[in-house]
């Protein structure tokens, strides 16, 4: 399926090269498999290269990757939908993914509030939203915003690919405002040490998630009749 695009939103959108970090589809992967969730449809938003596909291959029938790019090595045996995600509506199924992933897409966009309700429109009736952030609360990033007046995923260099920063209790109330139930915060375990390359030890990472992980996940299901 194609849509036009304007190439100020492609330019944009290749800012990220289309690449996600590793740690990120992992945390992606434990949410999946903790959850148990498999099916015949996962709709990935904001897909990029297709990443997420090589990650969750096997647990699901179909996978439908939808971007403002086509990237040459998206995966061919994949189903692409090119869309600017701030035009407002993605131009697929109502109720028809069994898992709508968002990983590391939220942030680019103008409204996220809206963007949400999109992805809980495109989920079944039992169905699960998955979307990953920046996590605006890990020490590396408050150490930032004191410093620099700015999160850390949010500096001058990354303008205008990020755009819009999201604690956990606005991922909290967007899906509580579209109906969503059995909402969890999961973290990425991964954080770099302010001022070097290096990363904390993961086990100190698992001891305190939240200030020592770089990013979270979000994942929340939308109930039968809703």
């Amino acid at each position: 399926m194609t849509v036009a695009v304007s190439p100020e939103v492609e330019l944009r959108a290749r800012g990220s090269r289309g690449t996600s970090n590793e740690e990120i589809l992992r945390m992606v992967v434990r949410a999946v498999e903790r959850r148990k969730i498999a099916g015949e449809c996962i709709v990935d938003v904001g897909c990029g290269r297709g990443d997420l596909y090589r990650f969750l291959f096997g647990r699901f029938t179909r996978y439908v990757g939808v971007d403002a790019v086509q990237y040459e090595d998206f995966p061919e045996q994949a189903k692409f939908c090119h869309l600017d995600l701030d035009s407002g509506g993605i131009p697929l199924a109502e109720g028809s993914a069994d898992v709508v992933a968002a990983v590391e897409t939220i942030e680019h966009l103008e409204n996220p509030w809206g963007f949400m309700r999109q992805l809980v429109r495109l989920a079944k009736p039992g169905g699960w939203i998955i979307v990953t952030t920046p996590n605006q609360l890990s020490l590396l990033s408050l150490l930032t915003l004191i410093l620099k007046q700015r999160f850390q995923a949010f500096q001058d260099c990354h303008y205008p690919a990020h755009l819009t920063a999201l604690l956990e209790i606005d991922l909290r109330r967007m899906a509580k405002e579209c109906g969503l139930e059995k909402i969890e915060i999961d973290y990425s375990f991964t954080s770099r040490i302010p001022g070097t390359a290096k990363h904390y030890p993961r086990l100190l990472s698992k001891l305190f998630p939240r200030v020592l992980s770089d990013n979270l996940l979000m994942s929340a299901q939308r109930m039968s009749g809703r």
